[in-house]
């Protein structure tokens, strides 16, 4: 299975065309061209490739390596 970041990756370059060489997971996403919308775009794409509804609460979330923190959280099940 391919690790978070490679899907992510993956998803910005067919979505916004964005060389996944030349992206930084730690810089903010702004840095690449995406604005609020973008964002928005991208926070749908995810919902789409990870089969979850994405929280609300971490929509201002703003770097890859955030991102694949709240995706990894909610892709492992809660242990009871």
């Amino acid at each position: 299975m391919p690790s978070t970041l490679t899907e992510l990756l993956e998803l910005i370059h067919d979505k916004f065309d964005i060389d996944p060489a030349t992206i930084d997971p730690a810089k903010p996403l702004e840095e690449y061209g995406l604005d609020s919308l973008s964002k928005a775009e991208l926070l749908f794409s995810i919902e789409d490739r990870f089969g979850f509804e994405y929280p609300e609460q971490y929509t201002a979330v703003n770097t890859l390596h955030a991102l694949i923190e709240v995706i990894d959280r909610l892709r492992t099940p809660a242990v009871a």
